[in-house]
């Protein structure tokens, strides 16, 4: 890890574990993008940039015709002096004009890495883990400076970008666009790699080739959206799970965003991310600042699943934080789909006696426990008891479950409203909106106003209240309602198309207060399960309820394409009862436990309900997951099969140590005259003896990895499989089985 500068070349060299970065200032100033890929000793100008006269390329400042914007790798590129690509930002003066020109000033290198103030990004624990490198640039006509900031890692193939703009000038400044990354290939043979989805649909993968054009993922609703991941990748034709080059991009942030892969006329493809521009603007007065969201983009010379783990490493342990980061998550049951609103004090209970008897640890009071909260037409808001469910409150219900061995964890929506309210019949200017223009509701609730100050504020009471006044040591964190009018009344004509990020500003500021007073809560994050998925609220809550299908099958290809960038430690995954309440299958107990297994394991139905088989089947699950869930939570995770491609899925989990593995295989609809497979599992010590917990079969590590273990043929829908493996550590077990062998 290291950042270089030639200062007669102008060339910055930045180097991370096994990766390079390189960029150049050329001609007048401009920064241009030399090379992003696998690590290099030193850069010679091997690739350097060829100028060429294009005919009608712009040339700036009747510079020589064979130098133009437009057809160079510019690093951090603007639109309207040559460049007629996608710009990394435009502004507005306040004479009209959109036009500025940026180039450089100087550059500053320093060990570590500075917090995004009010921002959630990815952190280090000591000044040597990171070195930063900040490129100031300047359009000195309207005195405005643009700092590019990027961090390299000491053990990530990753760096993370983002820009400040600041006025230094006498007039004021409107930012109509500020993305947080640009990067310029040159050329187009790749494909693209996004996710897609919807409610209960969540992060489909998409790969396709890059073709001339744009092509776009993006959200305007308000938060990162089900729809689209705040992410993008572009892939070598060849690359797949374990060979060929990914570069990918994932944008920090909750809220609206855009992601884009341009392929210009000459194939040569400009990958941008950042805030949606889309009914987005800033106005900076003179000398204030304006700071972007950050990118982590992560380079793998081994396909996808490097990138992954790379990913998946990094958010676990420097982008979550706090007592949960690194310890192994409660196995939980949540009563919503047991009970949904109707429930009272005693059913709970009934819930969580049994609950505790299959060695389960948490018990989670979910929507319905407040104001007059019998259906979703009333109360957000109004954080108070429900009597009437609960006579005794909610302390006298969390005492008696801690009283039978259980924590106690609760629901809220803190972010919307009711119209059937107190909070909105007292304060109907607190929800976003526009005046005079009719609501639009979803879910039957507006969404609080979180630009203004007085609505935070009322929010960290109102939660604080709550969590102080009983044993709470867990709350699920909703949102279910996508913003639409939007607007603030607080907020100036001028500054109106500043209110969704100043809500995610909001929301992050009421995040950090909330989690820093409760530093013992484990936080879980939701938005209608899945729509929110993402690492800015991996910052402050260390793991995401992924989806609202609990479908087994259905889960199979959410926590597929969830993993791809999410720790399994981030990932909520919760068996429930058949037929199944979103898509009504009906799938074995067994198979539903071991694809929640491959997350954090909960339940989310009514254990007093089920068989004695089908309870004996739960203890087991927990049992076991117990003694596993440290591998599954914290170790290397590994895709084999892809539910995407075929009709099953397999993927294993590996110790940090590699001295234990766990394996899953899932057979979705079974065939007659099936294909006896053989499974390779992927990441253990290829010279280590490794035994089969359950058969007490040996095998070398290599075996299990290039011969693998053939698959028995399943005649059943939906069935699954799952191995242990342990590392032999003694030496008279070693020499037994090599013996036996010979």
């Amino acid at each position: 890890m290291n950042i270089y500068f030639d200062d007669k070349e102008k060339i910055f060299h930045l180097q991370s574990k096994n990766m390079s970065y390189i960029m150049q200032v050329v001609e007048g100033g401009y920064l241009t993008h030399l090379y992003w890929g696998r690590k290099i000793k030193t850069y010679h100008k091997s690739n350097p940039i060829i100028f060429v006269d294009r005919g009608f390329s712009p040339n700036p400042n009747c510079s020589e015709r064979t130098f133009s914007l437009d057809t160079i790798p510019n690093e951090y590129p603007a639109y309207g002096n040559g460049d007629f690509r996608n710009p990394a930002y435009q502004l507005q003066l306040e004479n009209g004009s959109t036009i500025t020109d940026l180039r450089y000033v100087k550059h500053e290198i320093y060990d570590g890495k500075e917090k995004l103030r009010g921002l959630p990004a990815v952190y280090v624990e000591s000044e040597d883990e990171a070195k930063t490198l900040e490129i100031t640039m300047e359009d000195k006509l309207i005195g405005l400076t643009v700092i590019l900031s990027y961090t390299v890692f000491r053990d990530f193939n990753a760096i993370a970008r983002s820009a400040e703009f600041k006025n230094n000038g006498n007039e004021k400044i409107k930012i109509l666009k500020a993305l947080s990354a640009s990067v310029d290939f040159r050329d187009s043979e790749y494909d693209l790699l996004t996710f897609h989805g919807a409610h209960i649909n969540e992060r489909n993968v998409d790969r396709r080739p890059l073709v001339s054009g744009i092509q776009t993922v993006e959200s305007c609703r308000g938060s990162s959206s089900p729809q689209h991941d705040p992410f993008i990748a572009l892939l070598q034709k060849n690359a797949d799970e374990d060979y060929g080059e990914v570069y990918a991009f994932n944008f920090i942030y909750s809220g609206n965003f855009v992601a884009a892969a341009q392929v210009d006329q000459f194939k040569n493809t400009r990958v941008s991310i950042g805030i949606n521009p889309f009914d987005f603007s800033w106005l900076l007065e003179q000398n204030e600042s304006f700071k972007t969201p950050e990118v982590v983009m992560v380079y793998s010379s081994n396909g996808l699943g490097d990138m992954s783990r790379t990913y998946n490493k990094l958010y676990q342990s420097r982008l979550c934080r706090g007592k949960f980061r690194d310890s192994v998550r409660p196995i939980l049951i949540n009563n919503w789909e047991a009970t949904y609103f109707n429930f009272n004090a005693d059913k709970i209970m009934e819930i969580a006696t049994e609950a505790k008897k299959l060695g389960i640890e948490l018990m989670v009071l979910d929507d319905g426990w407040f104001g007059k909260r019998d259906d979703d037409f009333s109360s957000l808001g109004d954080w108070v008891v429900d009597k009437n469910k609960l006579p005794d409150g909610l302390e006298d219900l969390a005492n008696r479950i801690n009283n039978i061995g259980m924590n106690f964890g609760l629901w809220f929506e803190p972010e919307m409203v009711s119209q059937n309210s107190d909070l909105y019949r007292k304060h109907p200017d607190w929800c976003i909106h526009v005046p005079n223009r009719p609501y639009t509701f979803g879910r039957s609730q507006l969404v609080l106003d979180l630009s203004r100050n007085d609505v935070c504020d009322y929010i960290v009471e109102a939660v604080s209240k709550i969590l102080y006044s009983a044993p709470i040591s867990y709350v699920k964190w909703d949102m279910n309602r996508h913003m639409t009018e939007v607007g603030s009344a607080v907020l100036t004509p001028e500054r109106q198309r500043e209110t969704a990020h100043r809500y995610m500003l909001g929301l992050y500021k009421v995040l950090e207060e909330i989690t820093s007073r409760f530093p013992n809560v484990l936080f879980e994050s939701c938005s209608s399960g899945g729509g929110r998925f993402d690492a800015g609220m991996l910052y402050y809550m260390p793991q995401t309820w992924a989806s609202d299908n609990t479908d087994a099958v259905c889960r199979l290809k959410i926590q597929y394409g969830t993993s791809m960038i999410y720790p399994t430690s981030s990932i909520g995954a919760h068996v429930s009862t058949v037929p199944n309440h979103q898509v009504g299958r009906i799938t074995p107990i067994n198979t539903r436990g071991h694809v929640a297994m491959s997350g954090n394991l909960g339940y989310e139905l009514d254990l007093t309900k089920l068989s004695k088989e089908e309870k004996e089947i739960v203890k087991l699950q927990v049992s076991n997951y117990k003694e596993i869930r440290e591998i599954i939570q914290f170790g290397d995770f590994y895709r084999i099969l892809s539910p995407f491609d075929r009709n099953e899925a397999a993927w294993n989990f590996v110790s940090k140590n590699k001295s234990e593995m766990v394996g899953y295989y899932f057979n979705i609809l079974s065939q007659p005259a099936a294909v006896i497979r053989t499974l390779k599992f992927k990441g253990l010590d290829e010279n280590a003896l490794y035994e089969n917990i359950d058969t007490k079969e040996v095998f070398y590590g290599d075996e299990l990895m290039n011969v693998g273990i053939s698959i028995p043929i399943i005649k059943e829908d939906f069935s699954s499989l799952m191995w242990r493996f342990k590392k032999i550590k003694s030496e008279v077990t070693i020499l037994r089985h090599i013996k036996k062998i010979l």
